[in-house]
């Protein structure tokens, strides 16, 4: 594991647990959490690179660290798994088309304004929130990696967040 991330399995679970599960039953099960949407971007030799990712949280306050994690199988995986600098965007509500921007076969950064941090990372200035991040640690998580990052700067805006369950887009509403 890079940057001394451990990764212990569960002795108390057989490993035929795991094959005997539907992927497509337990894929629609954790579709019903929903997720905030983010858009995680980061400077490559080919330039500018963005990811959309609904596998964020934050992890602790002191020191300021949040998590994400990639899919070994995207084509993007290589350069994020290997970043040491990134940023994660948190998107409002109104922002479904950049998060479609840095989808698989989207324009990702083609035409879009962006800032640069002072680590070189491609910014968005209009997100919900966003954190600038060197990697921490990362660990083992079966198809994904999951990327542990320190922030180093946050910004945030009032607004509503995109959320994402069951295979949609939508809007969080409070009710309560």
């Amino acid at each position: 594991m890079a940057d001394g991330g451990t990764m212990t399995g569960n002795p108390d679970i057989p490993p035929e647990a795991a094959i005997a599960l539907d992927p497509h039953s337990l894929r629609a099960a954790f579709g019903r959490f929903a997720t905030g949407v983010t858009v995680v971007t980061t400077q490559t030799a080919d330039g500018p690179m963005g990811m959309t990712a609904n596998s964020f949280a934050s992890v602790s306050l002191y020191p300021p660290l949040v998590l994400w994690s990639p899919a070994r199988a995207s084509g993007r995986f290589p350069h994020f798994a290997g970043a040491r600098h990134y940023a994660i965007h948190v998107l409002g509500a109104e922002q479904v088309n950049l998060c479609h921007r840095f989808t698989r076969g989207g324009a990702g950064f083609h035409g879009l304004s962006q800032d640069i941090s002072p680590e070189g990372v491609p910014l968005k200035n209009d997100t919900l929130a966003r954190f600038e991040c060197v990697q921490h640690a990362t660990f083992d998580g079966g198809d994904h990696l999951i990327i542990l990052g320190q922030v180093l700067r946050a910004t945030l805006r009032d607004g509503d967040p995109l959320i994402f369950a069951q295979g949609s887009y939508g809007r969080f509403t409070a009710s309560l």
